[in-house]
């Protein structure tokens, strides 16, 4: 996260959870996007749907070359995309099996 002159390490804990608890309250995919909307730039959006747009087509074994072809994403986040599916914090597979995706057993 990034660092504020003034705020303390644990106020920047805190704005984060609270972004996260704004978040987890939200009820539809309408009500997501309207959050979304409000709280981030279109290019900002844009990148996170590009990230999630990338995790089909790596749990489906296509090659990062084939992804960037189809999507227009770069192979670098195409690669950080696939980095955080196999061994991040385990938020992507959490969001796949709750809206149905298959998980790859790569992933």
């Amino acid at each position: 996260m990034k660092s504020h002159r003034n705020v303390s390490p644990r106020q920047e804990a805190l704005a984060e959870r609270n972004l996260y608890t704004a978040l987890a309250a939200l009820q539809s995919a309408e009500e997501c996007r309207a959050f979304l909307r409000d709280l981030c730039t279109p290019a900002e959006i844009q990148a996170m749907a590009d990230r999630w747009s990338v995790v089909e087509f790596l749990q489906r074994g296509l090659p990062y070359r084939e992804i960037h072809r189809l999507t227009g994403v770069s192979v670098t986040t195409i690669g950080r995309v696939a980095r955080f599916l196999a061994g991040g914090n385990g938020g992507y597979a959490v969001a796949v099996r709750r809206v149905g995706k298959e998980v790859s057993p790569h992933g």
